[in-house]
């Protein structure tokens, strides 16, 4: 049986997306599960190297950590295209962790993204759902880019093609979370808005219950409920662009990184209904 596929997406950058598939990866992890992050498309400086058979190739950073938080070995399937900003409006096209091309944004959406990049991450993510029970899916930036939304593998045009089960996580450190979540939901089609299981609010400081009004009026606005509220974190784990550089990649020992990834776990699985999670994913 094909593994079951749980895609997290971000009301915007920023929101959490890619703690929540570390910490989710490691959650179901320990429930027994045999699971898989995977991301279609992503643009960061920060790579993972894998050297295999006397070939070097890359994958992006924060995939190799929750691979590690999945308990598996970092593999390029995980994230089949790394776009390397090399400025000027042009980027290096990695696909399949091998990089032979450079493209404008223009070049990429007009002749690449769909017609190469697109079939090569429907086939490496078919493969991990051979070998796997889960894969948890990260998104990228908004789903509700309207601007980019005939090319973006990486949202809802991967979602609806392998009818992904989809979680919305949202940013409520910055302001605007509940007009984001409401705005997102909007912004996307009826089909696609099907699709959108719960939302979790993130990086919550307070008491919660002064959320009550605000949660029970976006979740009669969108018909979707919120089945989490996750307090903001003090955590230290591989950034997934190179903004952060309190800790370059190589200081990160096997024992820590973990130790990392399991706060990161338990603070979600305490905050987030997991029962509802189990309940739609159909996971036994």
């Amino acid at each position: 049986m094909k593994a079951k596929l749980l895609m997290i997406q971000g009301t915007s950058s920023g929101s959490g997306k890619s703690t929540l598939v570390v910490a989710l990866c490691r959650i179901f992890s320990n429930l027994g599960y045999r699971v898989s992050p995977f991301k279609a498309q992503n643009m960061t400086s920060n790579f993972h190297f894998i050297k295999r058979k006397g070939l070097v190739k890359r994958m992006a950073g924060i995939q190799s950590v929750q691979a590690i938080a999945a308990r598996k070995e970092p593999d390029n399937r995980m994230n089949p295209i790394l776009l390397k900003p090399l400025g000027d409006n042009i980027s290096e096209i990695i696909l399949g962790g091998i990089g032979n091309l450079k493209m404008t944004a223009e070049d990429y959406y007009k002749s690449f993204v769909l017609q190469k990049g697109l079939p090569k991450v429907l086939q490496d993510l078919n493969s991990l759902r051979n070998e796997n029970d889960l894969i948890i899916i990260e998104g990228a930036g908004s789903p509700a880019e309207i601007n980019l939304s005939d090319y973006d593998i990486a949202n809802m045009i991967l979602a609806e093609r392998t009818k992904s089960k989809v979680l919305l996580v949202a940013d409520i450190e910055r302001g605007g979370c509940f007009a984001a979540i409401v705005g997102t939901m909007r912004l996307l089609s009826p089909s696609q808005r099907k699709l959108v299981k719960g939302i979790v609010i993130n990086k919550f400081l307070g008491q919660k219950s002064i959320l009550n009004n605000a949660i029970v009026r976006a979740e009669e606005m969108t018909k979707k409920r919120v089945i989490g509220i996750v307090p903001k974190l003090q955590f230290d784990i591989p950034s997934e662009d190179s903004l952060d550089q309190k800790r370059s990649k190589q200081s990160y020992s096997k024992r820590y990184l973990d130790e990392q990834i399991n706060l990161v776990a338990i603070t979600f699985k305490e905050n987030i209904d997991m029962q509802y999670l189990l309940k739609f994913l159909n996971m036994k």
